[in-house]
């Protein structure tokens, strides 16, 4: 038997209601499941794509120069840092707010609010994603660097996006 419409628009008990407005997981379709792990996968995705932002931050903005920082970046002498000390710090901030971008669209598509995190989300990765790009097609020394710098990205969209159409 269903419920009536007026229950199924609010998730809370109502009289005359024989059940919850939203289906638990065991009443779910498995087109609704799989709408859930694709979008919860994304969201994995776009966390870990996230962190691997804020250590690019890292070392960009607050390393720049050191051991760690010329072992992912290249050696460079002392001049070399100091000319392009400004550049990386700057880089590093759109990194980290690239970072902050994805982790709090992911963040809300994993507590339900599907539209405004999804945007988020994919706003943050699609743009680490086009970052990627750039520097894959413009820098052939550097391919390497713009697979691993694209690829949690490139998977965080397309699994949210697969969600998305389900």
């Amino acid at each position: 038997m269903t419920p009536p419409a007026r229950c199924l628009l609010v998730d809370v008990p109502r009289p005359g209601c024989l059940r919850r407005a939203r289906p638990t997981i065991v009443e779910r379709s498995f087109h609704e499941t799989s709408e859930v792990a694709m979008l919860t996968l994304g969201s994995i995705l776009a966390l870990a794509a996230a962190a691997l932002h804020v250590v690019i931050f890292r070392l960009e903005s607050l390393a720049w120069g050191g051991a760690q920082a010329q072992k992912v970046f290249g050696e460079q002498s002392p001049r070399e840092v100091d000319a392009t000390r400004e550049l990386a710090f700057n880089q590093g901030f759109y990194n980290l707010f690239l970072a902050v971008l994805a982790a709090l669209g992911a963040v809300l598509v994993l507590v339900g609010t599907t539209i405004v995190g999804a945007t988020l989300l994919l706003a943050g990765t699609g743009s680490m994603l086009a970052a990627a790009t750039v520097l894959l097609l413009s820098s052939p020394a550097h391919r390497a660097a713009a697979v691993k710098q694209g690829a949690l990205p490139l998977l965080a969209v397309l699994a949210t996006a697969i969600g998305l159409l389900l």
